[in-house]
């Protein structure tokens, strides 16, 4: 017989796979509001997720008309939209770059777009990953935004294996947005809300490692606090 907590993680899991906007809108932000009434009593500092930007570097590979176009070809049906070629903004001779060269790809998801990609993401897309074993915690930037690599485009299952010619991976930012007051805006403050909004959403982070010698998140805290003071004194003495 499966246990209570069990059974609450997969009726969970059933609601984000049905919708995962609405569970956040209607489940998770009064959730959060409840647990953290003094954190989150402004309902405009609960985290939220912006957007979701999708970036590909070609290089000079993006000179060949057949390579742009595959890929493409390959962001529009992994994200149901139509990506923007980058460009050079400056010419740099030792690398061989012209001004407003093409050099790569970008998405940026918005919306329901934006939803139906993460949910793909997260229950479908990792589990292709090999011996995946969850994402590091130390992937979130100063602003709260997290920053993954996936090193080929296979593991999406709209992607054929006989029509592709060569692996090609792309970045994935979740772009977290929260007004958070002066009294928190802090850049842990930051990552501990980011951190805080994708567990609800499901996102395999691994909180092992690094991390798992620390009891409380006031400890990690004041480690980081260490740390900082200790770079100042080296800077100060040099």
């Amino acid at each position: 017989m499966r246990s209570q907590q069990s059974l609450e993680e997969i009726a969970e899991i059933h609601l984000l796979l049905e919708d995962i906007k609405k569970e956040y809108e209607t489940g998770i932000r009064t959730v959060l509001r409840k647990n953290n009434p003094t954190m989150f009593a402004n309902p405009h500092t609960i985290p939220k997720l912006q957007k979701i930007q999708i970036n590909r570097g070609l290089g000079l590979a993006a000179q060949n008309t057949n390579i742009l176009k595959k890929s493409i070809e390959e962001f529009t049906t992994i994200t149901g939209q139509k990506p923007i070629i980058t460009k050079s903004k400056k010419a740099i001779a030792g690398f061989k770059i012209r001004e407003n060269m093409e050099l790569g790809l970008t998405v940026t998801l918005r919306g329901e777009k934006m939803y139906t990609f993460l949910t793909k993401l997260i229950f479908f897309t990792f589990a292709q990953i090999r011996d995946f074993r969850g994402l590091s915690v130390r992937s979130f930037d100063k602003a709260g935004n997290y920053t993954l690599g996936l090193k080929e485009q296979l593991i999406f299952p709209e992607i054929d294996y006989e029509d592709v010619d060569q692996t090609q991976g792309f970045s994935i930012t979740l772009v977290v947005s929260s007004s958070s007051p002066k009294t928190r805006s802090r850049t842990i403050d930051k990552v501990l809300n980011g951190m805080i909004l994708f567990k609800f959403l499901r996102f395999p982070l691994n909180d092992s490692g690094y991390y798992e010698k620390y009891s409380s998140f006031s400890e990690v805290n004041q480690v980081w606090d260490r740390k900082k003071h200790l770079r100042r004194k080296r800077w100060s003495q040099e």
